[in-house]
C-alpha cells in the first residue's frame, strides 16, 4: 500500500480524500452525529481524530488506532464557569457513552483560563474555535470538521491538508508550543512509523 499516493496532490484532490476517509470511518461520523445532537454554539472535531484516522485508511490500520480520544470544541463565551462547561461535558458523556473512545469537550472560550497553571505559560483569550485550530502545536493538527445545520459537512485546515497526507510533523511556531509538538510527535512516531517530525 502506497500510503504516500496522495502527498503534494492538488488541495481540491487532498480535500475531496480527506472528506471521503473521514466521513466513512465509524467513530468519526458517531462523534459527529452526537456533537450535532448536542446543538453547541462554533462546535468543531478537530485534530486527532481526524489526522490519525486518515493515517489508518491510508496504512491499513483499524478505526480508532493510535487514538487516546474524540477532541470536541465549541465556543460560548456567554458563560465562562466551569460550571456551565461541566454541564455540557455531563450532557456530552450520555450522548457519548457507546463510543469506542472517550470524547473530550472543551469550551474554546475558556482556553486562556487554564492554559497557564496546565502549560506554564499565559495565553490571550481566543476569539472562535478556529483560532484555536490555528494555534495547535503542529500545523498537521490544525484541522476540524462539522455539520451545518443542512447535515453538510465543513471543513477549518488553516495549513491545507499536505503534511497529513505527507505523514509529517510540522511545527506551527505560533506559540512557544516546541514541548508539545516534540511530545505528540514521539507519539505519532511509536504508531505510525511512517511519521517523519520536523523538528521545532
Amino acid at each position: 500500500m502506497d500510503h504516500l499516493r496522495l502527498a503534494g496532490q492538488p488541495g481540491s484532490v487532498q480535500r475531496a480524500a480527506f472528506l471521503d476517509i473521514v466521513m466513512a470511518d465509524p467513530l468519526v461520523a458517531a462523534a459527529l452525529g452526537g456533537a450535532r445532537r448536542l446543538g453547541l454554539p462554533d462546535w468543531w472535531i478537530v485534530s486527532g481524530a481526524l489526522y490519525n484516522t486518515v493515517w489508518n485508511a491510508l496504512t491499513g490500520r483499524p478505526s480508532g488506532h493510535g487514538l487516546k480520544d474524540v477532541d470536541l470544541f465549541y465556543f460560548d463565551g456567554s458563560d465562562l464557569s466551569w460550571e456551565a462547561e461541566d454541564a455540557v461535558i455531563r450532557r456530552g458523556s450520555a450522548i457519548f457513552a457507546g463510543l469506542p473512545k472517550p470524547v473530550e469537550i472543551r469550551n474554546q472560550a475558556r482556553v486562556h483560563l487554564w492554559y497557564e497553571d496546565h502549560f506554564g505559560q499565559k495565553r490571550a483569550p481566543l476569539a472562535s474555535c478556529r483560532a484555536s485550530i490555528a494555534q495547535f502545536a503542529s500545523r498537521t493538527h490544525a484541522v476540524g470538521i462539522r455539520l451545518d445545520d443542512a447535515g453538510q459537512v465543513e471543513l477549518e485546515a488553516p495549513f491545507g491538508l499536505d503534511d497529513i497526507f505527507s505523514f509529517r510533523m510540522t511545527p506551527n511556531r505560533v506559540l512557544d508550543n516546541r514541548a508539545t509538538h516534540e511530545e505528540k510527535g514521539a507519539r505519532a512516531r511509536r504508531n505510525w512509523p511512517e511519521v517523519t517530525v520536523v523538528p521545532w
